[in-house]
């Protein structure tokens, strides 16, 4: 009889799992519609320069230090090339590449890699994750100057949401927003 009973509780909370789960699912993503306009198409420019690439690490690392986040920063061209990088001490060893692999991602793809986060966990468009050369988690952003991508910024180390804080403290540098 007690097994019964414990056979019947856990059907039933497995039923109600999946009927929450169910409820939870996001519409199904309609790949079918066709934008007006071509979206994230800002032109790419001249490659930033190695002091210029230096001054958003440091720029990113007062961030963190003022959180007191330990990070991995990297910096690419408009052609996805590392031209800076720094590792602050404690930051974690997988989130060196973590880092360069956002900072590339943004500048190939010519958006933050928030977008393909959102893509994945808020629109259901898995088909995001076949694509070459993306990472879908936030914290890479790219650098825009005179309408055109100079390169693009990439920080790991902490939860995503950290992450691109640090980034956009340093991409603030470039990305000025109004005339």
């Amino acid at each position: 009889m007690r097994n019964k009973i414990l056979t019947s509780m856990l059907v039933g909370a497995a039923l109600l799992t999946g009927a929450e789960s169910n409820a939870q699912q996001p519409p199904s993503a309609n790949l079918d519609s066709i934008p007006e306009k071509m979206p994230f198409s800002v032109p790419y420019g001249a490659p930033i320069g190695a002091q210029r690439a230096q001054s958003l690490i440091q720029a990113a690392v007062a961030e963190a230090l003022k959180k007191g986040w330990s990070m991995n920063i990297a910096v690419v061209d408009s052609g996805a090339n590392l031209v800076a990088f720094l590792r602050m001490d404690g930051a974690q060893l997988a989130s060196v590449s973590v880092a360069e692999h956002k900072a590339r991602t943004a500048a190939k793809y010519r958006r933050p890699t928030k977008a393909f986060e959102d893509a994945v966990q808020k629109s259901d468009y898995k088909y995001v994750l076949s694509l070459d050369d993306v990472i879908a988690s936030r914290g890479g952003i790219p650098l825009i100057e005179d309408g055109k991508i100079i390169g693009a910024i990439g920080c790991s180390g902490g939860t995503g949401s950290q992450d691109e804080v640090v980034c956009t403290a340093a991409a603030s540098l470039i990305n000025k927003s109004g005339p």
